[in-house]
């Protein structure tokens, strides 16, 4: 199975970088430099800087945490971030527009008029933004096997991004998840690391390559360098997953993780991401083998690497031996976020341990010509502030319609009982489960807010519109959440959503991977009474179904679609056949993982009805 997703994908993926080929584009092509113009402009510029605004630069705060907006300019910050359900009091994409402007308007009043670049977590759409089209988390955009369409999704992730101002997005995620057990595994595109350098580079040329209206580039970031996905359970936090150690020699490393990184690199993204977990028992964020002497120096790397939230802070030591470490070993630029650590603290640090000769000069030199020329080459200086011009884009039709093709070819059947199609014109039709009419559970975390929500959290289509926006109008849709209030005469099949609730990151941490109570009593109360039931599971993973499953008349794995609903209904009344194909395997125990054996699998990678 594995062969037959690879050789599918592949044949795709010859057809897109045709496709590229034609209509890619420089991403000077917003500056009008050539790359050695660029070099002398920001040359010249660091040496008309002084200790104070090079650490500014390399200081990137949470909009949450600014005590106060002259900070921008008095400091010359380099960046700022709006984390998960950071957003404006108003969270509508004008407001978002305004204080983009704002803040960017304070850090034109610097002595420099260095403009700063704005970060945020767009990893599934402009997901923190209310009305943005959110996409299917990247698990379902794996099973898709479609990198024609990655690529599109992340063109309109940009658009939308640029319209609110927004210069950088937090995003593509080439983890290649082997436990499951692990909160991020819907992060990543598949466990198959040559599948994810696939999805990868489609995503970061169509971030980069974006026909933005503001005149810049959004800059992509390639994230967690390095092992995020592939840590020892156990050793994560709350014992768990999360931030643990990855244990691979240089060689496995080399072999097995570091292809999809110079893919995307070669594919030349601009800024990388530090990984949270341990590279051999070493955190990543302090590794100069892994920050320098691989990334920067063997892969050449020439863009900056960004640490992520407070990322620094766990590398063993105090506060201000943490700055010297993630420093000297490759951190260009550090998310404070202003939450924990005050950010004027980290600066104060920063420029005591280059006075005190702890930290090179040239290290430091390097780090803001890495920042700067990101800046630069993706137009930054000559456009700083942004038009309200393209706020239409966000949440367009043309996205949405985007969004529901991905929907539909990320829907894997893995059981049908002559269920699938569903006939439109049935008389009666019954549709239960917890996450039918739940637009939150659909999108699940980094939505709105970092955690994600329950219920109407932004706007979109839920499974249950997306039914009865599908069948005849004589056609009786029935919603019962937990079919007690049902009986036999009403019909003959039910359709029961059931799930995970949304999670991001270590609260998404479990021990085992069991269905909930409540999914399973409601399948049973519907069986009990008669039907035949088709099982719908909204998840970031693969779950525990062995024992369940037989008893079951069709089962399909949705994964997190996000906000477009209908696209599950486009399978389940025959309008499109599934084309959707595991891109993780499916273990009888998914304790497991992506590393189980063969012979204890339910259904193997590349594995779709």
């Amino acid at each position: 199975m594995l062969e037959f997703i690879k050789n599918n994908i592949m044949r795709k993926y010859i057809v897109f970088l045709s496709f590229l080929l034609i209509n890619i584009s420089c991403n000077n092509e917003s500056t009008g430099l050539s790359e050695s113009e660029i070099n002398k402009k920001v040359s010249e510029l660091v040496d008309l800087m002084n200790l104070d605004e090079k650490v500014g630069q390399m200081t990137q705060i949470d909009q949450r945490f600014l005590d106060t907006i002259t900070d921008i300019s008095t400091y010359s910050i380099g960046s700022l971030l709006s984390g998960g359900g950071s957003h404006p009091s108003v969270n509508e994409p004008q407001a978002w527009l305004d204080m983009y402007n704002k803040y960017q308007s304070e850090s034109l009043k610097s002595r420099l008029q260095i403009p700063l670049i704005y970060g945020i977590d767009a990893v599934h759409g402009h997901n923190n933004v209310y009305g943005a089209t959110i996409f299917p988390q990247n698990i379902g955009l794996g099973a898709t096997n479609n990198p024609e369409l990655v690529y599109k999704i992340s063109e309109a992730t940009s658009l939308e991004v640029a319209a609110t101002g927004i210069d950088w997005t937090f995003s593509p995620c080439l983890s290649s998840p082997e436990d499951y057990r692990w909160g991020r595994t819907y992060e990543g595109f598949s466990s198959d690391p040559s599948l994810v350098k696939i999805l990868g580079e489609a995503s970061v040329n169509g971030y980069q390559n974006a026909k933005t209206n503001s005149g810049k580039n959004v800059v992509a970031c390639a994230k967690h360098f390095i092992g995020d996905g592939n840590t020892e359970f156990g050793t994560g936090m709350n014992g768990l997953v999360d931030r643990g150690n990855t244990v691979l020699s240089v060689e496995q490393l080399k072999e097995k993780l570091l292809p999809k990184y110079q893919a995307a690199i070669d594919a030349d993204v601009q800024t990388i991401m530090a990984s949270y977990n341990s590279w051999n028992g070493v955190k990543c964020h302090g590794s100069k083998e892994l920050l320098t002497d691989i990334l920067k120096v063997e892969m050449g790397f020439e863009g900056f690497v960004i640490s992520d939230w407070q990322g620094i802070d766990e590398i063993p030591g105090d506060y201000k031996s943490d700055i010297i470490t993630s420093i000297n070993a490759g951190i260009d630029m550090v998310m404070v976020s202003g939450q924990g650590q005050p950010y004027k603290k980290f600066m104060r640090l920063l420029k005591e341990s280059v006075e005190e000769g702890s930290i090179p000069t040239s290290r430091i030199d390097d780090a803001v010509t890495r920042i700067l020329k990101v800046k630069l080459r993706n137009g930054l200086f000559d456009n700083p502030l942004v038009q309200n011009d393209a706020l239409e884009l966000i949440g367009s039709e043309t996205h949405r319609s985007i969004a529901r093709q991905a929907v539909r070819e990320s829907v894997v059947v893995l059981k049908n009982q002559d269920i699938v199609p569903i006939s439109k014109e049935v008389n009666k039709i019954i549709v239960a489960g917890r996450g039918a009419d739940n637009l939150g559970m659909q999108c699940g975390g980094w939505t709105i807010n970092w955690q994600g929500g329950q219920g109407d959290i932004t706007v979109g289509t839920t499974i249950l519109d997306g039914i009865k926006k599908s069948v005849s109008e004589d056609t009786d849709v029935i919603y019962s959440k937990d079919g007690l209030d049902l009986n036999s005469s009403d019909g003959d099949l039910a359709i029961v959503v059931i799930g995970e609730d949304p999670y991001t990151e270590f609260f998404g941490d479990k021990e085992n991977l069991d269905l909930m109570e409540e999914d399973l009593n409601t399948i049973k109360n519907l069986k009990d009474k008669g039907y035949k039931v088709l099982v719908l599971l909204i998840s970031g993973r693969p779950m525990n179904i062995a024992d369940h499953i037989d008893n079951w008349d069709g089962f399909a794995a949705l994964w997190l679609p996000g906000s477009e609903g209908d696209g599950v209904s486009d399978i389940l009344f025959g309008d499109f056949q599934p084309t959707g194909k595991l891109s993780y395997p499916w273990p009888v125990n998914t304790e497991e993982g992506a590393n189980a054996l063969v012979s204890d699998l339910l259904f193997d990678i590349g594995f779709g009805l």
